[in-house]
């Protein structure tokens, strides 16, 4: 791009300077051409070359011009051109008449060296941009390449179960991005495995502890000298366990299925209120052999959802509150609207909820046995199920401290289900 533009500037120039030196000759009226263009060769760096009829040089200047380009000039036409064996300098052909003949006059350059100079710094610049370009460009390949082979080891890692990886996130670029967000990935799939190693645990201690009372009542049962009394005592623990590890099994299908939302959604139309006075009335006989009283202040609410699920919502939260409230206590129920969601708070006058404990109270298996009496049955279950529920009618579900202590949970619901698919009522 330089050399184009200096040599359009050259070419410029020597027109002009052609141009004036046959006006000067014109003008002095001399009749000695050849003397006096050799007096102006070498000028301003400025050679000449004459040529006569024949196409023969008629000065002392070297300057190899092809025949072509002679002829095209002697013939009135003017020529430009660019000659390889003049190091690449620029030619410039103009036609003049002296005394009835032709002659073409070619004018060049010499090679400047200032010009000579730039272009070899030009030259030593190409390769130093060359070198230093390669350079980072390698340095920038491994910059970016070099936290993706981490990433793709650290896959490889977590692809054989190995979760405790943490990728080092200091760049604020796409890769740091990528880095905190495997990192935030590692800990989630850490946790989701933990929790199907506890899950595994707990349903196996689940299920071994009936099945070791059953296995130990049954072989007692076989003694023949035991009385009445004693083997109608071992044939209820046999039946109670029983039907303890039927409830277990119940209710790992029911989350299962809706943990897969494999639930067939019966969407009605109900009046919640009622439906939370019904639950306290079905659960009648465990509150009132506690002499526990219930604080009921119930909005007429009508909403639309699945009734059945949200009567097993209440029954397990109800329930729940029913077994850690102590003898005569008192279980407080509130249901009010705000524009189209609805909230029901259920709170007890039990010992509550550690605050370090209600981030997990709601995994499958989860008990509080440090805060809760360790002699109330039961097999955390329950309230997974509810979150569960609460979950595909697009609700909420927090657990917080009462205001005279205890727990509250308290439950957020839009009034109209959301979810509703093609298939579903």
């Amino acid at each position: 791009m330089y050399q184009g533009r200096i040599h359009t500037e050259i070419r410029d120039t020597l027109v002009s300077n052609g141009e004036k030196v046959i006006e000067i000759y014109k003008s002095t009226e001399s009749d000695q051409l050849l003397p006096f263009l050799e007096a102006f060769t070498g000028t301003a760096q400025t050679r000449l070359q004459l040529y006569n009829q024949e196409g023969i040089p008629l000065l002392g200047e070297e300057m190899e011009v092809d025949r072509n380009y002679i002829e095209s000039v002697l013939s009135g036409g003017r020529e430009d051109y660019i000659y390889a064996g003049m190091n690449h300098l620029p030619i410039v052909g103009i036609p003049f008449e002296d005394s009835g003949e032709s002659y073409a006059l070619f004018l060049t350059v010499d090679r400047n060296k200032v010009e000579v100079e730039i272009m070899n710094s030009i030259h030593l610049m190409y390769v130093i941009i060359l070198f230093l370009g390669s350079l980072l460009i390698i340095i920038a390949a491994r910059y970016v390449v070099k936290p993706l082979i981490r990433i793709t080891d650290a896959t490889k890692k977590m692809s054989q179960g190995h979760f405790n990886i943490e990728l080092p996130t200091k760049r604020k670029d796409e890769i740091g991005v990528l880095s905190a967000s495997f990192n935030e990935m590692a800990r989630e799939l850490g946790k989701l495995d933990q929790m199907r190693q506890e899950f595994v645990a707990n349903v196996s201690h689940e299920i071994q502890s009936p099945l070791t009372s059953i296995s130990g009542f049954s072989k007692a049962l076989r003694q023949k000298q035991m009385s009445e009394e004693k083997r109608n005592q071992y044939l209820t623990i046999i039946e109670q366990e029983s039907e303890r590890l039927s409830r277990l099994g119940r209710n790992l299908l029911r989350l299962s299925h809706l943990q897969h939302d494999q639930h067939q959604h019966v969407i009605t139309s109900f009046r919640l209120d009622e439906q939370l006075r019904d639950v306290v009335i079905g659960l009648e006989p465990q509150w009132s052999t506690k002499e526990i009283t219930f604080d009921i202040k119930l909005e007429p609410l009508k909403v639309e959802a699945d009734k059945d699920q949200l009567k097993q919502v209440w029954t397990n939260i109800i329930n729940n509150s029913i077994k850690f409230t102590p003898r005569q206590g008192e279980i407080r129920i509130a249901a009010k609207v705000k524009n189209t969601v609805f909230t029901v708070s259920i709170t007890d006058s039990g010992e509550g909820i550690p605050e370090e404990e209600r981030k997990d109270i709601f995994k499958p298996f989860h008990k509080v046995d440090k805060s809760r009496d360790p002699s109330i049955k039961g097999n955390g279950l329950g309230l997974s199920i509810v979150q569960q529920i609460i979950h595909l009618h697009h609700g909420t579900i927090e657990v917080g401290e009462g205001p005279e202590g205890g727990a509250t949970f308290t439950v957020t619901i839009p009034m109209e289900f959301q979810g509703k698919k093609a298939g579903m009522i």
